[in-house]
């Protein structure tokens, strides 16, 4: 069964580069899919150099990952984050997991490329909430079958939290399972803003969708906190 990989990026000029050289040894077992949502910074002109297919779409990874869903071949889905590097096993550990019929989806633990101790308890919470809450998030690198992401909907329009509610929605209708062998991703978001103010601002994003807070309210409130200014 073929893998499509579905790459959303939004100014991501400095990383895609080496998110797809990352890919192509496995290029001829794989479709991949980037999907630009309209960067202004060179992103485009990095990922004409790789053998792989590029969409435009409007901004918003949901949107994004729709539009590559749409176009995609595989009878798999992969949604990878540019800055997130798979495991050499991810191709086995998709086709794996995927062929067991109780499963609706999956996902990759989760390592940060950073030796902070405190990334390592970050890393044990991850853990702890995508086995015990089958709430993995996008950085771990979701899979499930295209047939089942059509049959639901695929991604809610939303501006923020779309991972968040189609995990939501897939743990209804099966099982989510973790991968034994982990995605690396880059530890720039908890560098940027330091470790627990990253995770607290995390939680009350959760806190707010949960109060049917206006998800455009959550992005704004979400940037504004996320400025380091």
């Amino acid at each position: 069964m073929g893998l499509s990989v579905i790459i959303p990026v939004l100014n991501e000029a400095q990383g895609i580069g080496t998110c797809l050289e990352a890919l192509l040894p496995w290029g001829d077992r794989l479709e991949i899919i980037v999907v630009d949502g309209g960067s202004q910074d060179g992103t485009v002109d990095e990922v004409r150099r790789f053998p792989v297919q590029l969409l435009s779409a409007p901004a918003g990874r949901g949107m994004q990952m729709n539009h590559g869903a749409a176009i995609a071949t595989g009878d798999y889905l992969l949604f990878l984050h540019s800055d997130t590097q798979l495991p050499p096993t991810f191709i086995d550990d998709i086709t794996a997991i995927l062929s067991q019929e109780q499963v609706i989806a999956g996902a990759f633990p989760l390592k940060i490329d950073d030796p902070k101790i405190s990334l390592r308890w970050i890393e044990a919470l991850v853990q702890w909430r995508s086995q015990l809450f089958s709430l993995p998030y996008g950085d771990q690198a979701i899979f499930l079958r295209k047939q089942d992401f059509q049959q639901l909907g695929g991604y809610q329009p939303l501006p923020i939290m779309e991972d968040y509610e189609l995990m939501q929605r897939l743990k209804t209708h099966g099982k989510i399972v973790l991968a034994t062998h982990p995605v690396t991703t880059s530890s720039r978001r908890w560098q940027k803003l330091g470790v627990w103010r990253t995770t607290w601002i995390n939680q009350l994003m959760i806190i707010g969708y949960h109060l049917n807070i206006d998800p455009h309210t959550l992005r704004a409130w979400y940037r504004q906190q996320a400025s380091p200014n």
